[in-house]
């Protein structure tokens, strides 16, 4: 509940899904750019000072996805396990071709 000047709660502007929506599009944003910066980076020191903040923003782009996912705001169907293995299977066959 938020509170106004008066004391008198208010209904909030946006919802919860919607707050932690806006924050996981923000996440997976600022993981790309960190990734292409990083790429692209010539000096050593700052390219592992960018990946740094890279890995920090998966650790937080991880616990919202969490608490979504916990909330019921990003459910995940049940994957088959055939369905599980053949793409075990492909991308072990990427990875050997690389």
């Amino acid at each position: 509940m938020v509170w106004n000047e008066n004391d008198q709660a208010q209904k909030p502007i946006y919802s919860e899904k919607e707050v932690l929506s806006d924050a996981l599009t923000a996440e997976k944003t600022a993981t790309e750019h960190y990734n292409i910066w990083a790429n692209e980076c010539v000096h050593a020191n700052v390219r592992n000072a960018i990946l740094d903040c890279l890995e920090k923003e998966h650790a937080i782009q991880q616990d919202v996805f969490q608490m979504m996912h916990g909330r019921g705001f990003y459910p995940t169907p049940a994957a088959q396990m055939q369905k599980v293995e053949e793409a075990k299977q492909k991308f072990s066959q990427c990875a050997q071709k690389l």
